[in-house]
């Protein structure tokens, strides 16, 4: 094959006739060790407005990536066409490498390969080109793996464990594969405890119950212990992700640890308490597990801390892996000081990044008694006829010390307001200060519902600890199948933990100084329910608790504050309690609760979350503008593009790699105008003409006169399916297939009878489209 030949060629055909060749000859098995075009992130989803779409463009898929085995990966093949240099996917392929912790990437243009290897031996260059015909063997590049992740020999074994494959074929995603295989790397080498960080919504139960699965079947786990502090996370486990273990796991029950299975589930207050008498961990030996699961090892104080610490002191020789989404508390982080320094993190900001995290929008609500604050008048009395303490109560008070039941009925109002904008059976939390609070909540929005809630008196439920109708429902509430209860009101129980996938707002009644229960409340929206139509969630603020996403630490680096000493507690002291409680303030035995003072919303903001991880106020149209600009610097540049493609189907799919959707913009802008005059309009300020407008300025022109009578029947009737539907349509295939054409003839016989052939008949439409988007039409 000639230069010339090989450069006509496309990436596709590069790889099947070079590139996959030129690997299989080093030893590499097709169907076990080489995955073709593999998507490792998904792209970010960009919301603006009530709109959302993925950005394409920062989509990460690799051409090739080599395993040893399924779910060891250990290098990446990036390929370009022969019109590109070998090392053009060099950069490509780093990127890729770098995520997934690999020592080997290769570029290839189907000439040569480009190698880069982080481990050279002593005289070895970094990266080199090699010939197609000296790709390295599987254990060459399995030899620079175990090399630059420090793995043993005898290590090698159960690093290779195989992953547990289900019917449906799901695999674990790049970032649960790696935090798997660094645990296992981990116990491989003799360590006790480990510490896995991942956001919440990332699958840490999905991911730890393949670490069991391996541990279990290389003989490493005969018995594990999965340690949980609420009844629905066990029940939630048991059924879904730890469901492949079938017969062999048991949820611990009745007080009592029944050696007969080997895989349990239990709750800490199943298995100790205060009195020795229920602590029935001791019940069996301290070597009877093998492996512990903590899972939410999080829990920030001492008190807390004490029932799993002193499960781990007693199963000490166990394998102990802790399990959290956030790796600190306030200013200590007990849970680094007990595991040491996690074997991965995986953190929201980077979920959101890859797509695999639903990103937010917060609404902030600034009402007037919180900012300005209340005085009570001399004398005033509440509700109860007891007289108000003279000061002025502001947004700390509200709802702790002072209750204002029109503030309460205005927040409520908010909630339906946005709902019913949107979808008002959209799955809903209200976090509020204590119990008290949340029930009253709950007949507020009961009031505000109206028809909704008479509809059917399950439309909003209190879900609190104290509630046993509420918790009743808590498994409907987090059913994606099951249509009610759409709100619930809570304080406590539903931060943390708790997978409600479709939840699409949060709204946030409640003091919050802790980054901890901030980033666990937060994570109840972040997962991405694609079958529901969730994609991303609004977080609507009524006590500027949303300060928190401008602080550094909400997805910083976990650091360890308290090193105790050779002679120290290793418990840290007890953080100062935070103003997030399950209780309520006292005042005397109540709260003040007045009556008939007005409350109203001083000023509202919209926010969105930026890529740099910051919030902006941005619409979609304001970033359908940046990007477009992005990628045309002037209205010039776009119209020579636009007028010179061939079909401008593929401009608008390249804007669609940045999450710009016209159909969307249309939305916003106004559905009755085309692509081209959306485009123009938003992005350059060009007064837009409608589809009708501009069909009518061509037919003005008389422009068809040239043609025949037939010819301009079906040009006219073209120039009518872009007036009523737009330009895809009028270049689709299939559009001669659709009335009135059919009454004109078949497609063959209109393109080759009324146009003399399928080139004449592309010319006349890409006249047409020529007087359809010419200066003179937008004059």
């Amino acid at each position: 094959m000639t230069k010339e030949e090989k450069q006509k060629l496309s990436e596709s055909d590069i790889c099947d006739l070079f590139i996959t060749p030129a690997i299989k000859q080093a030893g590499w098995d097709q169907l076990t060790q080489i995955r073709r075009e593999v998507t490792l992130t998904p792209g970010p989803i960009i919301v603006r407005g009530n709109l959302s779409s993925r950005n394409q463009k920062k989509k990460k898929f690799a051409d090739y990536v080599l395993l040893r085995e399924a779910g060891v990966p250990i290098a990446i093949v990036e390929a370009k066409d022969n019109r590109h240099s070998v090392s053009h996917g060099m950069q490509q392929a780093l990127g890729y490498a770098s995520i997934l912790d690999l020592p080997c990437a290769f570029s290839s243009n189907g000439d040569a390969f480009a190698s880069h290897n982080k481990v050279p031996a002593p005289g070895e260059e970094t990266e080199t080109t090699i010939p197609l015909d000296e790709f390295p063997s599987p254990d060459e590049i399995w030899r620079r793996y175990k090399l630059h992740r420090n793995i043993a020999d005898p290590e090698e074994a159960l690093v290779l464990e195989p992953y547990y494959l289900d019917k449906y074929g799901k695999e674990p995603r790049y970032y649960q594969s790696e935090a798997i295989n660094r645990v296992i790397e981990g116990v491989a080498k003799g360590d006790k405890r480990l510490l896995l960080v991942m956001a919440t919504g990332t699958g840490k139960t999905y991911t730890i119950f393949q670490i069991i699965w391996r541990l279990r079947k290389a003989g490493r786990a005969k018995r594990t212990l999965f340690l949980v502090d609420r009844n629905a996370l066990a029940d939630q486990t048991l059924v879904n992700d730890f469901k492949p273990f079938g017969s062999v796991m048991n949820k611990i029950k009745n007080r009592k640890i029944d050696p007969a299975y080997e895989v349990h589930l239990g709750l800490y207050q199943a298995l100790t308490g205060p009195d020795e008498a229920d602590k029935i961990f001791k019940n069996v030996s301290r070597d009877f597990f093998d492996l512990i699961v903590i899972d939410e090892c999080h829990r920030g104080s001492a008190a807390e801390d004490s029932a799993w610490r002193e499960i781990l002191d007693y199963f000490s020789g166990a394998i102990q892996i802790g399990l959290t989404a956030t790796p600190r508390e306030t200013e200590y982080a007990s849970n680094i000081t007990y595991f040491g320094e996690p074997v991965y993190t995986y953190k929201l900001i980077q979920g959101i990044e890859d797509g695999f995290l639903a990103p937010y929008k917060v609404v902030r609500y600034h009402l007037d008694k919180d900012l300005i604050g209340w005085t009570p008048p001399p004398g005033m009395k509440d509700d109860l006829g007891r007289e108000i303490e003279q000061r002025t109560y502001n947004q700390a008070d509200m709802d702790r010390i002072l209750v204002l039941n029109h503030r309460t009925k205005l927040v409520a109002k908010c909630v339906m307001e946005l709902l019913r904008a949107t979808d008002p059976f959209s799955k809903t939390i209200i976090f509020c200060e204590d119990i008290d609070h949340a029930e009253r909540m709950r007949v507020a929005i009961v009031n505000a519902a109206g028809k909704l809630a008479l509809d059917n008196p399950k439309y909003v439920m209190r879900i609190t600890g104290d509630s046993v109708e509420g918790k009743a429902e808590l498994d409907n509430f987090t059913d994606p199948e099951t249509k009610f209860p759409v709100i619930a009101t809570t304080s406590e129980l539903l931060t943390t933990g708790i997978d409600v996938k479709t939840c699409k707002l949060i709204v946030l009644d409640k003091t919050i100084n802790s980054m901890t229960t901030f980033k666990q409340i937060i994570g109840r929206g972040t997962r991405i329910d694609e079958e529901n139509g969730k994609f991303y969630f609004t977080v609507m603020d009524f006590k500027n608790a949303t300060e928190l996403f401008k602080d550094p630490d909400f997805d910083g680096d976990p650091v360890v504050i308290y090193e105790p000493g050779p002679e120290d507690d290793p418990v840290p002291p007890d953080p100062e309690t935070s103003s997030t409680h399950d209780g309520p303030v006292p005042y005397g035995s109540k709260k003040i609760q007045v009556s008939g003072v007005e409350v109203h919303i001083l000023a509202k903001t919209v926010e969105y979350r930026g890529e740099d991880g910051k919030m902006i106020t941005e619409s979609y149209r304001d970033y359908s503008r940046k990007y477009i600009r992005q990628e045309y610097s002037s209205l010039d540049a776009f119209i020579t593009k636009w007028n010179t493609i061939k079909k401008k189907e593929a401009i608008i799919k390249e804007l669609e790699e940045y999450g710009i959707e016209l159909d969307k913009l249309a939305e916003e802008v106004g559905k009755e105008y085309g692509d081209f005059d959306l485009i123009c309009h938003v992005a350059y300020d060009q007064p837009p003409l409608t589809r009708r407008e501009r069909a009518y300025q061509v037919k003005k022109r008389d422009y068809f006169a040239k043609y025949g009578d037939k010819a301009r029947a079906v040009l006219e009737a073209l120039l009518d399916k872009y007036a009523d539907e737009g330009i895809m349509t009028v270049e689709s295939p299939m559009v001669l297939k659709l009335s009135p054409f059919t009454s004109m003839g078949t497609p063959v016989e209109i393109i080759n009878d009324v146009f003399g052939g399928k080139e004449a008949y592309e010319r006349a439409l890409q006249d047409l489209e020529h007087e359809l988007f010419s200066q003179k039409a937008s004059a």
